[in-house]
């Protein structure tokens, strides 16, 4: 919807005028390589995208809060002192409510304000959306509560990806890493974020793919991280870090590892499953370092070979991908002009991304969806993606 649109429906919803409507965004993101290694202290490779979340708020003058999407009837009502009783108990605005309670643990003045949210960005794509609203949320109080307080300052969009994640791991209890949040917060137009998980240290790289583009195509199979064995794997990667630190008494994280290293001694690793997890973690980390000095030096064929590897690694190693994602991927790299595709995002569902040919993508589209759709007896999506920049108030 247009914002001209959303706020049309938030007076229809809450009464009032346009006057003191304001206008918040954040998107979703796409991971280019670099997959469920964020909470290794790995570096990954996301980028921001267009599609987003977008919030028309209005303050109110007591502590009530109010919160609907365009798209659903549902409208839930709380106050500032009553959040944290609904946690578990909402079918929607759970992300938001989370993170409005991290808010105010970190000192933030939270106010009642009247909400109405509008997605672009598809829900249960493993495109983000979650994150998408939840730093826009963030960004949105933590602007009300800088006004309340007289704090004539810029919000610190990396402090707001922080208290989105805890969000996730508070409320929602799903014990993500920092990737999503952080990519939706500081995404920068055509660039890519190279971010180092351990110490968010970061660089924007300029995505220059030349006569190729992002092809997005959405499996229409949700996934639920709490449901794909997200927290699993994550205890799994506890387990092999702890094994190689009887070898390795120096690191602190599985990004530490370097590939020489785990071949030296993956043998300690005695279960065979978690020695998987933990190989796929040490070369992916080591993947991502490729994958940007390849896209530095403008060399796009290895970026999509390093593509192409990577998703075999979540296929058979890490075990993260379905029937669907999989046959994306491997019908994907048989048709001309492809450069690489693989999952993005959790895996058990969701997105792949592809680099294709612009003048490929026509025959990239009508292939792939027809033998989608004979296999599965559904329709996927594709989602031409522009890489737009991260969270802001619109004025």
């Amino acid at each position: 919807m247009e914002i001209i649109d959303i706020k049309k429906q938030f007076i229809e919803t809450f009464g009032g005028s346009d006057e003191e409507l304001r206008v918040f965004t954040s998107p979703g993101r796409v991971n280019l390589i670099g997959e469920h290694i964020d909470y290794c202290g790995g570096h990954v490779f996301p980028a921001a995208l267009t599609m987003k979340t977008t919030i028309v708020a209005r303050k109110r003058n007591d502590n009530i809060i109010r919160l609907k999407a365009t798209d659903l009837d549902i409208l839930v009502e709380t106050t500032t002192q009553d959040m944290a009783s609904l946690k578990g108990k909402l079918k929607w605005g759970d992300y938001q409510l989370g993170v409005a309670i991290e808010l105010m643990k970190a000192g933030y003045d939270i106010v009642g304000c009247d909400l109405l949210y509008d997605d672009t960005t598809p829900h249960g794509g493993g495109l983000s959306s979650s994150a998408a609203i939840e730093v826009s949320t963030a960004l949105m109080f933590a602007t009300f509560s800088n006004e309340k307080k007289g704090i004539d300052s810029s919000v610190d969009m990396i402090e707001m990806a922080k208290l989105s994640q805890l969000a996730e791991h508070n409320f929602i209890e799903v014990n993500c890493g920092i990737m999503d949040q952080f990519a939706s917060a500081m995404g920068k137009k055509d660039h890519a974020i190279f971010l180092n998980c351990s110490n968010l240290d970061f660089e924007h790289i300029p995505l220059e793919l030349g006569d190729a583009c992002l092809v997005l195509t959405n499996t229409n199979k949700k996934h639920s991280l709490g449901a794909s064995k997200y927290n699993e794997r994550r205890m799994e990667c506890e387990e092999g870090l702890n094994a190689l630190k009887t070898v390795l008494p120096g690191i602190n994280e599985l990004a530490e590892v370097s590939v020489e290293d785990f071949e030296a001694h993956k043998d300690v690793i005695t279960n065979e499953i978690t020695r998987k997890r933990i190989k796929h973690v040490v070369y992916e980390c080591d993947r991502v370092l490729r994958s940007v000095s390849a896209l530095k030096s403008g060399d796009i064929a290895t970026f999509g070979q390093l593509m192409n590897q990577s998703h075999d690694s979540l296929r058979y190693d890490y075990e993260v991908t379905c029937d669907e994602l999989d046959l994306l991927a491997d019908e994907a790299r048989k048709l001309s002009g492809v450069i690489g595709s693989r999952m993005t995002g959790a895996g058990f569902g969701g997105c792949t991304v592809s680099i294709v040919k612009k003048d490929a993508v026509p025959e990239f589209k009508e292939k792939l969806g027809k033998i989608y759709l004979e296999t599965f007896g559904h329709p996927c999506d594709f989602y031409i993606s522009e890489i737009g920049d991260g969270g802001r108030e619109i004025k």
